[in-house]
């Protein structure tokens, strides 16, 4: 089964490091229905989760959102007016795609989302290329494309109909396979090159120890790094444990670095062995963690530390808004002859 794959604040001093990666090109269309407050359509482009491109039904332009993006324009002075073709085409495209669905599903009203996702992945050493081409509606699978047997994977019977469809137009399927792996990654490549210094760069973050209650669980938040290759964990006496942890999704702060969290449960842990208790972030790229050692005097109270809170409601917004738009946790040039077509 082919999986959906899942799209949003002090700073250390970065440390720059060359070691390899792997990158990604994805692309994101959303198109809603009676949503309110919020574009029928949207369109967002990310290289290796940073933000790229942005198009919706209200500005009716693809813009860049990064400065780096606009070095496409030194040898392509029209690559983002034909970005925004492609975005007003698409837009009349997923307006037949929301009410097929909707038809599909039996639903004659109400909130709906259809969602699609494309894109691949490059290993800068390797040179392993991975492509994904998928489907969602209200935020469940519908149909994806399996690149290795070079057919549509329906995880539900209303998609059925579109898997017989798609899996029976060879030309299709090797335009599918052409982009995925060929165009995407040169686009991807080029991206890269363009962005080097920002998306090569790493940034340690700032680690704080905070707990809402004396006998609520406490939390490890790291935040302002990058980039999301990132993990977070307790340990005791230096050893990993899982029992009584919580861990948080990595989410996206404003200004482009990210944030996570790691909640521990120690209520009926004797006080004098907290101090066997150590929260560790680790970073791709870095080869020092950041270790604090649980100290009840370092603990923070969200009484005292607004500045905190209010930088994870303003993170957990933007994953909002991202959500929505990259299909609640659910890319370019040339697309396929098909532009997304359901049916």
């Amino acid at each position: 089964m082919v999986k959906m794959k899942p799209l949003v604040f002090m700073f250390l001093v970065g440390v720059h490091c060359a070691a390899a990666v792997t990158h990604s090109l994805k692309y994101f269309y959303t198109e809603s229905s009676q949503v309110p407050n919020f574009p029928e359509y949207v369109s967002v482009g990310m290289v290796d989760d940073v933000q790229i491109s942005h198009c919706d039904s209200i500005t009716n332009r693809n813009v860049p959102k990064q400065d780096w993006m606009n070095k496409v324009t030194e040898g392509d002075p029209q690559y983002w007016e034909r970005q925004t073709q492609t975005c007003l085409s698409h837009q009349q495209t997923f307006k037949g795609n929301i009410e097929i669905a909707k038809q599909r599903f039996n639903h004659t009203g109400g909130a709906h989302i259809v969602q699609w996702m494309y894109g691949c992945e490059w290993d800068d050493e390797t040179g392993e290329v991975n492509g994904y081409d998928q489907f969602g509606y209200d935020g469940e699978d519908f149909i994806a494309f399996d690149l290795k047997t070079e057919t549509w994977i329906a995880p539900r019977q209303e998609a059925v109909i579109t898997k017989q469809k798609w899996d029976n137009n060879r030309a299709f399927i090797t335009q599918k396979k052409n982009y995925l792996t060929q165009h995407c990654p040169e686009w991807l490549k080029k991206y890269v090159n363009y962005g080097w210094s920002s998306l090569k760069r790493t940034v340690r973050p700032s680690v704080s120890l905070l707990q809402n209650t004396p006998s609520s669980p406490i939390s490890c938040h790291a935040t302002g790094f990058y980039p999301n290759r990132a993990d977070l964990f307790w340990s005791k006496d230096g050893v990993e444990i899982h029992e009584g942890v919580d861990k948080g999704e990595i989410l996206p702060n404003h200004d482009g670095t990210f944030q996570m969290n790691a909640d521990i449960d120690l209520s009926s842990v004797p006080a004098k062995e907290w101090k066997t208790y150590e929260c560790v972030f680790q970073l791709s790229g870095v080869k020092v963690d950041i270790i604090t050692r649980l100290d009840r005097a370092e603990i923070r109270t969200n009484k005292i530390d607004h500045s905190i809170g209010n930088g994870v409601r303003l993170g957990l917004l933007l994953l909002l808004v991202v959500c929505v738009t990259a299909v609640l946790i659910w890319k370019r040039r040339k697309l396929c002859s098909s532009g997304g077509r359901v049916v």
